[in-house]
């Protein structure tokens, strides 16, 4: 279904807000659109809504889940300017996802559970938001893909990932927040801004009054940014994703310094939750 704005979506998206969980996929290119909102629907989101340019339309096949916001997600803030409204017309019991084209969200026990489950049990353990990494792909022949996507082929770093205790801007450490670093935007920090090299992202939430989203993927409501309760230690999820590939293939900046992707600790990857578990790259909590 097609939008001619954001502002006209909400003002009669009531029906479709009110039934989460709802993912957003921020269309930067028109690489793996299709794909990206075909893997959240078959994760279980009862609707997905496409930030999108103008010269992406929907699948006929699709126009009954997908709806498509015009919104140049290029422009400067364009990630606040758009979900931040968004999650202003939610009703607060509605889940979130957002993630970018060619990207995916795994869960754990994801080839059994949807989404859906997910939520509910995190819900059950009064939790309003949910820590995922971001996780980078990359094709391992940059000669055959260009642009550094290749579904069939993926790879992604076993190791190298680490983390940082958070600080405020009083130099004093925050409860339970990280900040997260690993993968391409580690290995090749050189050509990453500093603000853009932390792999964590808040990726499902749940709308609140007064919550917005900042620049850097966090929230302005601390307790949205930690990664587990007091108590014990929660479920996080991951988000595989070739944005960051794509970004330094393309970017002429970088392009002509990475001949290849491919170092010691690459590895395939399998598609599937098990494999992110067994790396530590997500965990289970008290979910069995």
């Amino acid at each position: 279904m097609d939008h001619a704005s954001l502002e006209a979506f909400l003002q009669t998206a009531g029906p479709v807000l009110a039934r989460g969980p709802i993912g957003v996929v921020l269309i930067e290119d028109l690489v793996e659109v299709e794909g990206t909102i075909r893997h959240q629907l078959a994760a279980g989101f009862r609707a997905v809504l496409a930030f999108s340019p103008p010269v992406w339309q929907v699948p006929a096949e699709l126009a009954g889940q997908v709806h498509r916001i015009p919104f140049d997600m290029r422009a400067p803030e364009a990630l606040t300017r758009a979900m931040n409204p968004l999650i202003a017309a939610c009703p607060e019991t509605t889940w979130l996802h957002y993630c970018y084209n060619a990207e995916y969200l795994f869960h754990p026990f994801s080839e059994t559970r949807n989404v859906r489950e997910l939520l509910a049990f995190h819900t059950e353990e009064r939790r309003d938001a949910m820590l995922t990494f971001v996780v980078d792909l990359y094709a391992p022949d940059l000669g055959r893909n260009p642009d550094a996507v290749n579904l069939a082929e993926a790879m992604l770093d076993r190791a190298g990932y680490f983390a940082l205790a958070r600080k405020n801007a009083a130099g004093q450490v925050l409860d339970r927040q990280y900040d997260f670093f690993g993968g391409l935007r580690w290995r090749f920090e050189e050509h990453v801004p500093e603000n853009r090299r932390k792999i964590d992202r808040v990726g499902l939430f749940r709308a609140q009054k007064g919550l917005l989203l900042r620049p850097d993927h966090s929230f302005n409501i601390e307790e949205y940014n930690t990664f587990a309760c007091p108590w014990h230690h929660n479920l996080t999820a991951a988000i595989v994703s070739f944005r960051a590939a794509k970004a330094l293939k393309t970017n002429a900046g970088s392009t002509f310094d990475i001949p290849s992707f491919r170092w010691y600790n690459s590895v395939p990857f399998a598609w599937n939750a098990q494999q992110l578990m067994d790396l530590g790259l997500m965990e289970p909590g008290q979910w069995f």
